[in-house]
C-alpha cells in the first residue's frame, strides 16, 4: 500500500486509491483449487495483501490463505495439492475494513459442530459496526476484525427453519456493498447487495458444465470459462448437485455500480453489465479532449497502467500523438511505506519512468484516471519536467474526488482528499502542474453508458457529486456537518425490484 504524510493534516495516508478485494469460486470441477489458483492471478489487480483458498473434498473444508500475492501464498506446490475437491473458493485481499494480520486473510472458515462454511467477501458493509456491538453483547466471539466475519455469526444465529432461509434473514440485516461467495459442505453461494455496488458474474467451463463465480469477467477468460450472467442486486444463487437456482433474498433492490470500478479498479479487458471497461474508458478520454482541451499541445502521455485507455481516447478525440512517455515496472507490485520524502519519491521512481527521448522539449497533455491526494501525479509531473518537457497539462478523465467511499474502497475521511481540501489552483499548484482540469460527472456518465430501464444511470457517482445512493448508517457522524449543510445528500433504501431491461430467464439450469 502507498503511504505518505499528507501536508496538509500531518497523518499518515495512501498515496492512491487502493483496489476493492477480488473473490473466485468454482462448483463441480476435479482441479477446482487450481483453476481458482489461476483465476486469483486474474484478479491480483484488485487485491496484494493476503490471499487464500479453501476447498471442498467430499464434504469436509480445508483451508490455505496467508500474507503476500497469490505466487508468493502458494509459492510451496504442496500448499495446493493439500487443497483437494471439486469446489474451491478463493479470495484476494485489500483491507477496506479490519487490521492487516493473517486472522483477517480470506476465505474466513468457522468450525461449527455440524458442519463448515467458508466466506469471501468484496465489498465494505456501512452497519458492521453496530451489528458487531450487537453480536457481541449476545455472547458472539469473533476471530479478526473483519466486518465480513458478521455474516457468519448472522446465519448461525438465525432463528429461521431452512439454512437457506438463515442466509436470507443474515442478508437482510446487512447495508453497504457486499458480494459474497459462501461454501458449504453441500453447495457454492453467491449473493450480491441490494445496490449491486460490486461486479459479480457467472460463467460456466465449457467442457465440464461446471460454475464459475468471480469478481469480473476477465478471470472468467483467463480460466476458458464462458460468460452465462451478471448476479443481480438483491440475488441469492445457489449452486449444488442440481445445477443452478436463483432467488432473490429482498424483493427491495435498485442498481448502483461503484463507479470506480469503470474508471480504475477493473480491468480493461472485462465487462461490468455488458459495459466493456477499455472502451468506457476511451469514452471518457474522448469526453475529456472536447470538454477540457490542450492549447499548443503536442502529444499525450497516459500514466500506465489504468489511464492508457483514456489517453488513447484523449489523443484520438485531440488529434494529437499518443506516446509513451511514461514506463512502468510491472515487477513492482506496490511501493512500500516510507518514512521521508526523499524516500517516497524514489520509491515512485521505482514504478514509472520518463521517457526522455519522448517528452523532450514537448507540451505534454498527461491524462489520469483520477486525482486522489496528488502526491504521486506531482512525482510524475516533476518526472516528465526534469525530462525534458517544455510543459504539463494534467488532464483527469473523471471528476473532481471530493467525498469519502464507504462501500468498498480506503477512502473514508474527507480530510484525505485533495479535491476536498483545496480549489483548483491551489491543486494546479501543489501538483507542479502547467494546468490542471477534470472531466464532468455528466460526462462521466455518458461515457459509461449504464442505465437502468426507467433513464436513470445505473452508477453511484458519491466521490464526485455528494449523493449517495443510501444511508451510509455507521459512517454518518464522518458526513453529519455536510448533511447538515446540503453539500452533500443521501437516498432512502430502494423500495421496488430492479429488473434489469435484458434480464435473462432466472429459472437457473
Amino acid at each position: 500500500m502507498d503511504q505518505y504524510v499528507n501536508e496538509v493534516t500531518g497523518q499518515a495516508a495512501y498515496s492512491s486509491l487502493n483496489e476493492e478485494c477480488g473473490i473466485f469460486g468454482v462448483w463441480g470441477r476435479a482441479d477446482a483449487a487450481n483453476l481458482t489458483y489461476y483465476g486469483l492471478h486474474a484478479l491480483q489487480h484488485r487485491g496484494q495483501e493476503g490471499a487464500g483458498i479453501v476447498a471442498n473434498n467430499q464434504g469436509h473444508l480445508w483451508q490455505e490463505r496467508g500474507i503476500g500475492l497469490v505466487a508468493d501464498v502458494f509459492g510451496d506446490p504442496r500448499r495446493l495439492e493439500a487443497l483437494k475437491g471439486e469446489t474451491a473458493i478463493g479470495h484476494l485481499r485489500y483491507a477496506t475494513a479490519g487490521a492487516h494480520g493473517i486472522e483477517n486473510i480470506q476465505p474466513l472458515m468457522a468450525n461449527f459442530h455440524d458442519m463448515q462454511l467458508a466466506l469471501a467477501h468484496n465489498g465494505n458493509l456501512t452497519n458492521a459496526q453496530t451489528l458487531r456491538n450487537h453480536l457481541e453483547e449476545e455472547g458472539a466471539i469473533f476471530q479478526s476484525s473483519s466486518d465480513s466475519e458478521i455474516i457468519l455469526h448472522l446465519i448461525r444465529r438465525s432463528k429461521a427453519d431452512t439454512f437457506d432461509e438463515k442466509i436470507q434473514d443474515a442478508l437482510n440485516q446487512l447495508r453497504g456493498g457486499f458480494a459474497f461467495l459462501l461454501l458449504t459442505p453441500h453447495a457454492l453461494y453467491a449473493m450480491l447487495d441490494p445496490h449491486g455496488f460490486r461486479p459479480f458474474v457467472i460463467g460456466q467451463m465449457p467442457d465440464t458444465g461446471s460454475y464459475v463465480v468471480t469478481s469480473e469477467t476477465a478471470a472468467l477468460h483467463v480460466v476458458g470459462a464462458k460468460y452465462v450472467r451478471d448476479v443481480q442486486p438483491g440475488e441469492l444463487i445457489r449452486i449444488d448437485q442440481d445445477g443452478m437456482k436463483i432467488s432473490h433474498y429482498t424483493d427491495k433492490t435498485t442498481l448502483n455500480v461503484d463507479v470506480m470500478e469503470y474508471v480504475y479498479f477493473a480491468r480493461p479487458d472485462s465487462d461490468i453489465h455488458g459495459i466493456n471497461v477499455h472502451q468506457a474508458r476511451k469514452r471518457m478520454g474522448a469526453a475529456l479532449a472536447k470538454e477540457q482541451p490542450v492549447p499548443n499541445a503536442d502529444i499525450v502521455v497516459g500514466v500506465p497502467n489504468s489511464s492508457l485507455s483514456a489517453a488513447s481516447g484523449y489523443a484520438e478525440a485531440a488529434g494529437l500523438p499518443n506516446e509513451m512517455g511514461l514506463v512502468k515496472n510491472q515487477y513492482i507490485a506496490r511501493t512500500f511505506i516510507e518514512a521521508t520524502q526523499d524516500k517516497r519519491e524514489r520509491a515512485v521512481r521505482m514504478k514509472l519512468s520518463a521517457v526522455e527521448a519522448v517528452v523532450r522539449d514537448k507540451n505534454v497533455v498527461l491524462v489520469d484516471d483520477s486525482l486522489v491526494r496528488g502526491t504521486t501525479c506531482r512525482y510524475i509531473v516533476r518526472m516528465l519536467k526534469e525530462a525534458g518537457a517544455k510543459s504539463v497539462n494534467v488532464r483527469i478523465a473523471s471528476p473532481i474526488f471530493k467525498y469519502p467511499a464507504f462501500y468498498g474502497i480506503d477512502v473514508q475521511t474527507r480530510a484525505e482528499l485533495m479535491g476536498n481540501n483545496h480549489t483548483l489552483a491551489e491543486m494546479t499548484e501543489l501538483i507542479e502542474a502547467d494546468s490542471l482540469e477534470f472531466l464532468s460527472n455528466e460526462a462521466l456518465v455518458d461515457s459509461i453508458g449504464l442505465r437502468m430501464p426507467n433513464g436513470q444511470p445505473g452508477l453511484t457517482t458519491a466521490y464526485f457529486s455528494g449523493h449517495y445512493p443510501s444511508p451510509i448508517y455507521d459512517y454518518s457522524p464522518e458526513m453529519a456537518e455536510a448533511a447538515a449543510s446540503g453539500e452533500v445528500t443521501f437516498d432512502e433504501e430502494p423500495i421496488s425490484l430492479y429488473v434489469p431491461a435484458d434480464a435473462a430467464e432466472d429459472s437457473g439450469n
